[in-house]
């Protein structure tokens, strides 16, 4: 609605992970560098957390399209299923022909004999599982017995894990814990400072087409910061109510007015402290720009 009024080519903030919008942040960048060499060494299972729109599915479809050969990959982006579902849901992912009322155990062997023909060939197969949050103990049990299948030389299956912090909760499970001593490497993606956030809005503008990446203020980002608490998934949900705003008003730039609109109107947005509760400092610069704005104004005069 507003991309020609600011000169975009492309809708900036949308909820839609899309890897051509990939920012790389340090913490999104870390945890991808991880990823890439915990494969490349060959380690059996690696898990990424982060909150709810921390930017895990971003990263997620990021490593897929990062992985060079011979690196196979199967995706599972639900695995709210039971053990059995699971491993169907594997063995679609990779190809395996298999019976309507096969068992689990005639899975496992269908799965195991293509991982097997893979390796052969070369190729390295990663199972990578979105939400995996959503798993069940005895689907987590299945998915560690996965991981057994194995040469004597390399791991026939690595398997990376995204998801929300109730992931660790799960795996904390006494029942589960031979899976959790096979996390080799985990990382945990933290919030966006208020510089990433600046970094972050800029290189969504420039990506969609947009010449004057300055479009937020100073202050507006500050309180982007705020209102959204550093999750990439809320900063793109205000941005975009933010500029639907301004375009709304006819305006070309977008100032803490729109962003505090924008927030209001978010039910996720940290508004507790309403219009000015983001930190004493950002208080302190506004009330130092008004004072000097005052204060050149009774100069120039004088002069």
């Amino acid at each position: 609605m507003y991309k020609t009024h600011f000169g975009l080519n492309k809708q900036p903030f949308g909820l839609t992970p899309d890897t051509r919008f990939f920012c790389e942040l340090p913490s999104h960048l870390e945890a991808l560098n991880v990823l890439l060499i915990s494969l490349h060494n060959g380690e059996g299972f690696i898990k990424i957390t982060g909150d709810v729109g921390a930017g895990k599915t971003m990263l997620c479809r990021k490593l897929l399209n990062e992985l060079p050969q011979p690196f196979e990959t199967a995706y599972i982006p639900n695995p709210h299923l039971p053990p059995i579902g699971l491993l169907m849901a594997i063995a679609d992912e990779m190809g395996v022909e298999y019976l309507r009322y096969i068992g689990q155990n005639g899975l496992m062997k269908l799965i195991n004999d293509v991982l097997i023909n893979s390796a052969v060939n070369g190729k390295k197969t990663v199972l990578i599982i979105d939400e995996a949050q959503s798993m069940s103990v005895e689907t987590l049990e299945t998915l560690r017995l996965i991981t057994n299948l194995e040469t004597e030389k390399q791991k026939l299956l690595q398997i990376v894990l995204f998801g929300q912090p109730e992931l660790d909760e799960q795996l904390n499970n006494k029942a589960i814990r031979q899976l959790r001593q096979r996390i080799t490497f985990s990382y945990a993606l933290k919030p966006l400072t208020s510089k990433n956030v600046a970094d972050y809005i800029k290189h969504r503008l420039r990506v969609a087409g947009m010449g004057n990446v300055g479009l937020f203020s100073g202050l507006a980002i500050m309180a982007m910061h705020h209102y959204s608490r550093g999750i990439p998934r809320l900063i793109n949900i205000l941005a975009n109510k933010a500029m639907l705003s301004a375009y709304g008003k006819g305006h070309s730039s977008i100032g803490v007015k729109q962003v505090y609109l924008a927030a209001l109107d978010t039910e996720d947005a940290n508004t507790k402290f309403k219009l000015f509760g983001f930190r004493k400092r950002y208080l302190l610069l506004l009330l130092l720009t008004v004072v000097g704005y005052l204060l050149w104004s009774l100069i120039i005069p004088i002069l």
